[in-house]
């Protein structure tokens, strides 16, 4: 039988994963043959790859503990580079395994480290992750998982999802989350790695959170398509899942649905997690002290026409993504990065989004690319660093360029085009000589227009919300984060959350929406940060969690929430009580 005919059969009866990766080739738009070798090359490569490992989840509690203790050992990681997130589980349990032993030492240092092989227990020692007594000796046999399988062949690991909280905020209503599902993630013959989330959702979010929903957005925040549930309440579905498995011994690959995060702070200027999940191509090349990412994703235009009430039905035409960075440990200590992503699509009424294949170009920097192609896409450079010293201190930065000249900078006149924004902020361990104290300071400022262009195929946003700030642009910020642990099963944190920024109404355009097109703005010279509806924004938290078990947390948090506005009927205050217990999910937070 020809091959090619093989490869036919062998797509025809191919599971429903790789159905999918079939669906998604569309958008290449080359010969069909074409596809079959995609395809082949997905079944091929994993059998010939080493052990696959799938990555942590993206949890701000999480990652912090491990960068709290890679800034204690004074050395960078060997086996991942920080600036790009999530992180594969092998590679922290290597970080683990490489810390000296002085850094296990005390109750609270042992639980935190202990905490973290043990949930990453098939790449540490399983041994001291067994459960003192397994359910019906079948279930929870390991600390972290309902259930699970090790054999050499396969490698399962099953487990609940469930967020169940209610809150107060003086009026008659209560809020309330109540999710449920089921993650699970595992290894097929040590060669292909796979994971899947599955989460059904009703909420009911504070009063500010529904104003941002139907503020034109009719989103909900990092998520997809919902619906009214109840009063006031929504109901969505969660969905996130990929394949990974490595191309070569330095060369990862993974395709899937999901979202990552590029940077060191509490925010990001590059790409955060704001978002909803998207379809993904990554591919992470490490290798010496470099660390080489490319992402190619499908992301979802503002849907033309009007939005009222649910998304349900709504049709958000596709666009696309291509990132990368190039990051190198230029010491054990300091780390630089540079990185491009070019937003791209047209609408096309025949066929729908087109996709360029010269961003399929792993090269980083394609603005010579666009400029020979006389393309209209939006490029947007920068650079990030990270600085690790005295095993007490990490400062970090991002710059962003999104349009930018010099001589209108220097001039002073406040040009429109000058798109620049950018992040600095620096992390303080055991502060003030207190162990197990962690203080975190950040400012982000992004000037007008910044992730804007001229359609909704080009803006720096995905599915009506922005990729990078949560802000999007046209805004000051300065965030306090303090971490504290007095004893191993109880963190006690504080936020604060100070911004400036201008608000455009229904017929202006000042730069802070970045879904409104840069074509329509008010003026061309002496734009400033918070023009438009000036508006002060304070926010405030207080969160106790205690761990009853493995990634079994109560948590109480007290918010307060002020917002100032040029306007009096915009001004909004906030006073929110909530408990909630929480398995294998991080917390949910909205503070924008």
């Amino acid at each position: 039988m020809p091959n090619i005919l093989k490869i036919n059969n062998l797509v025809t009866n191919a599971p429903d994963f790789l159905v999918k990766v079939l669906t998604c080739t569309q958008l290449f738009r080359f010969p069909m043959r074409n596809y079959f070798y995609m395809i082949w090359g997905i079944l091929v490569m994993p059998l010939t790859g080493n052990a696959q490992s799938t990555n942590i989840p993206l949890n701000p509690d999480y990652y912090h503990l491990i960068q709290r203790y890679e800034i204690k050992q004074g050395k960078f990681a060997h086996s991942f580079h920080n600036g790009v997130k999530p992180y594969r589980r092998s590679d922290v349990a290597a970080f683990l395994d490489s810390l000296p032993p002085e850094l296990w030492s005390g109750k609270v240092n042992a639980f935190n480290l202990g905490y973290l092989a043990n949930d990453n227990w098939e790449w540490s020692n399983p041994d001291e992750s067994d459960s003192r007594k397994a359910l019906l000796k079948v279930f929870y046999r390991k600390q972290p998982d309902f259930y699970h399988v090790d054999t050499d062949e396969f490698d399962l690991h099953v487990s609940p999802i469930f967020d169940f909280g209610v809150g107060f905020h003086g009026g008659d209503e209560t809020l309330f989350t109540n999710t449920r599902g089921v993650e699970l993630r595992g290894m097929i013959n040590r060669k292909l790695g796979f994971y899947s989330y599955l989460g059904e959702n009703q909420i009911r979010f504070p009063e500010y959170v529904r104003q941002w929903i139907s503020d034109d957005r009719y989103v909900v925040p990092g998520e997809g398509f919902w619906k009214s549930y109840k009063t006031n309440g929504v109901d969505f579905f969660t969905a996130r899942g990929y394949i990974s498995f490595d191309a070569a011994k330095f060369i990862n690959f993974q395709f899937g649905h999901g979202k990552h995060f590029f940077g060191n702070g509490y925010r990001s200027m590059v790409l955060s997690d704001f978002s909803n999940n998207y379809l993904f191509l990554k591919i992470n090349t490490r290798v010496w002290r470099i660390n080489y990412t490319n992402l190619f994703t499908e992301l979802r235009a503002d849907a033309p026409g009007n939005i009222t009430g649910s998304s349900a039905g709504t049709d958000f035409p596709k666009k696309y993504m291509a990132l990368h960075r190039l990051g190198i440990n230029i010491t054990d200590q300091l780390n630089l990065g540079v990185f491009e992503a070019i937003i791209f699509g047209q609408e096309d009424t025949s066929n729908g989004t087109s996709f360029e294949l010269d961003y399929l170009n792993p090269i980083i920097f394609y603005r010579a690319i666009e400029q020979s192609g006389g393309s209209q896409d939006n490029a947007i450079l920068g650079a990030d660093l990270t600085w690790n010293f005295l095993q007490r201190f990490s400062f970090y930065g991002q710059m962003v360029f999104d349009e930018f000249l010099l001589r209108e900078t220097q001039s002073g006149d406040g040009w429109w085009g000058n798109k620049i924004g950018y992040q600095l902020g620096i992390k303080y361990i055991d502060a003030l000589g207190a162990k197990n104290l962690d203080l975190q300071f950040e400012t982000n400022i992004a000037r007008p227009y910044t992730y804007a262009h001229k359609d909704i195929y080009t803006n720096y946003a995905h599915y009506r919300q922005p990729l990078a700030h949560p802000l999007g642009a046209n805004f000051k910020e300065f965030v306090a984060i303090a971490h504290y642990q007095p004893i191993p099963r109880l963190k006690l944190s504080g936020k604060l959350v100070v911004a400036n920024y201008g608000v455009d109404s229904d017929s202006t355009n000042y730069g802070g929406n970045i879904l409104l097109s840069y074509n329509d703005r008010e003026m061309d010279f002496n734009n400033e940060i918070g023009q438009g509806i000036a508006t002060d924004l304070t926010y405030f938290d207080l969160t106790a969690s205690y761990q009853l078990k493995h990634n079994l947390f109560i948590d109480v948090k007290q918010v307060f929430r002020t917002v100032n506005s040029a306007l009096p009927e915009l001004d909004e205050e906030d006073n929110i009580t909530s408990i909630s217990i929480r398995l294998n999910v991080p917390r949910r937070e909205s503070v924008f």
